[in-house]
């Protein structure tokens, strides 16, 4: 089924989406825990005093980016069917030693594992999101280093997620369909590969057929974004998703990428989003995340957002991060 042309111009994970509670907390575990750079802090589209928040290497490189929407009312979430029930960073050979410390002085506990020969650890995050850290000894990707974890023991991006299904068989046929190739199996977990990725190169399909449903809250999953270089190839996407029978948003603009939209046969949300024009487009490189950005749309609720939105850290919305009392506009 698979369609070499359209499968290789999709290059790998580009961000993988989530729902969140406590914005402060969701951002000091992805920045002073697990040692991400904050690239953006923006808001929700659709619901401007929603943050949405973006964690990722140094530049906010496609394949690298966590990103949270934090409504702060909202339920627990539950893993099950029909979404993403974890997600795999990478991290350099004979790490996880330090990890495991680092985790448990936080009060998380860790569960050895070991899939398709590669060792790793399984936590959850602040909200319950699974999470794991798998050992990877060929990742030429550059770590973020700024918030104060080593290079040699730094998460280089994403490794891959796993999706949990009742059956496999429609959701794979869409994997190939996009580039993907059958990586073995391990148990009830079938892998499937992109060669040549841009290193978030993994989807791991896991069947149960007595898992219950997801139900979308906080610690859940809500989109799983796939890259392509740019417009151009997402419209060949595109149009080879319709002519598939998907059915597939128009090409939206999010500031920072386009994206289309479309639900596979497992009801799991995956999104197609352009590598250019990234993170730098309203920010200094040197100070990504610093500021708060909105759409344009919505610039002129700044000052209300600026007085709503939950400071993430210990200072008020609308001052400079290098405080020089600089505004954030």
């Amino acid at each position: 089924m698979t369609d070499t042309t359209i499968g290789g111009l999709i290059q790998g994970l580009h961000h993988v989406t989530l729902m969140a509670k406590d914005a402060r907390r969701n951002n000091r575990f992805y920045t002073e825990v697990l040692g991400l750079r904050r690239v953006k802090q923006t808001v929700n589209f659709d619901a401007p005093d929603v943050y949405h928040l973006y964690y990722a290497d140094g530049a906010g490189t496609p394949g690298t980016v966590m990103t949270f929407f934090p409504f702060p009312n909202i339920a627990r979430g539950t893993t099950g069917v029909g979404a993403a029930s974890r997600t795999s960073f990478s991290v350099p050979a004979g790490s996880l030693a330090f990890w495991r410390d680092r985790l448990a002085a936080e009060g998380i506990e860790v569960e050895d594992t070991l899939r398709f020969g590669e060792a790793g650890i399984e936590f959850a995050g602040p909200d319950g999101e699974g999470l794991s850290l798998v050992e990877r000894a060929d990742d030429p990707r550059e770590p973020w280093t700024g918030n104060g974890v080593a290079a040699d023991i730094a998460i280089r991006g994403f490794h891959g997620i796993t999706l949990l299904l009742r059956k496999a068989e429609g959701i794979s046929a869409i994997l190939q369909f996009m580039g993907y190739r059958e990586g073995g199996q391990d148990g009830n977990i079938t892998r499937f590969v992109r060669d040549g990725g841009n290193g978030a190169n993994i989807i791991d399909l896991e069947e149960s057929a007595d898992a219950p449903f997801t139900r979308q809250g906080a610690g859940s999953v809500h989109h799983v974004a796939f890259a392509v270089e740019n417009a151009e190839a997402q419209a060949k996407v595109r149009d080879a998703l319709v002519a598939l029978g998907a059915q597939v948003t128009p090409s939206i603009d999010r500031d920072y990428f386009r994206a289309i939209y479309f639900r596979t046969p497992a009801g799991v949300l995956f999104e197609v989003a352009t590598n250019d024009p990234g993170f730098a487009r309203d920010e200094d490189p040197a100070h990504l995340g610093e500021a708060l950005k909105l759409p344009s749309q919505h610039e002129h609720l700044r000052a209300i957002l600026e007085k709503q939105l939950q400071p993430l850290e210990d200072r008020p919305l609308g001052t400079s991060a290098r405080g020089d009392g600089e505004d954030m506009a």
